[in-house]
């Protein structure tokens, strides 16, 4: 198979599966990504790295910590919704907010944490931890509008 079209959804794909593929996709990069992180995480504690362990910087490790424990669960909900997408057969305009809703969440949190514990000020997290809430508004939407439209899809 040619590798442009390993990507790509085919032509004829529906609505419903391209937004599949595009969770997939969104959550093994995110599940790939923030394993590393944490990996880097591990590393940097195992070297006993001063720039993560000090007592100073406890917020830039709560922050990156956070950061990754975000990333890594936003990459399995993307699989969720992939597979919840496929399984229901969710096409509404609702459905397509929902998703978009979810791709934002998985990129505002693990990035708001992650910037919020490059530059922090005595002890508080930096300007980056203003998207936490902006993400987890749109999570938590994300989630109701697919529990209603599962709801409504499927039978009790």
């Amino acid at each position: 198979m040619p590798k442009d079209q390993v990507a790509a959804a085919p032509r004829s794909a529906t609505p419903t599966a391209v937004a599949s593929l595009r969770h997939l996709r969104m959550g093994w990069t995110s599940i790939a990504l923030f394993g590393v992180m944490g990996l880097v995480l591990e590393t940097l504690h195992g070297f006993k790295v001063g720039a993560y362990l000090d007592v100073s910087n406890e917020t830039r490790r709560l922050m990156w910590t956070l950061a990754h424990a975000h990333g890594t669960l936003f990459g399995v909900l993307h699989l969720g919704m992939a597979f919840t997408l496929q399984s229901a057969g969710l096409s509404s305009a609702l459905a397509r907010r929902a998703s978009a809703a979810l791709l934002a969440a998985g990129v505002l949190l693990p990035a708001g944490f992650f910037l919020a514990g490059i530059q922090f000020y005595s002890g508080d997290p930096g300007l980056g931890i203003a998207l936490v809430p902006v993400g987890a508004v749109c999570a938590i939407y994300a989630a109701a509008v697919v529990a209603l439209l599962c709801r409504r899809t499927i039978p009790a």
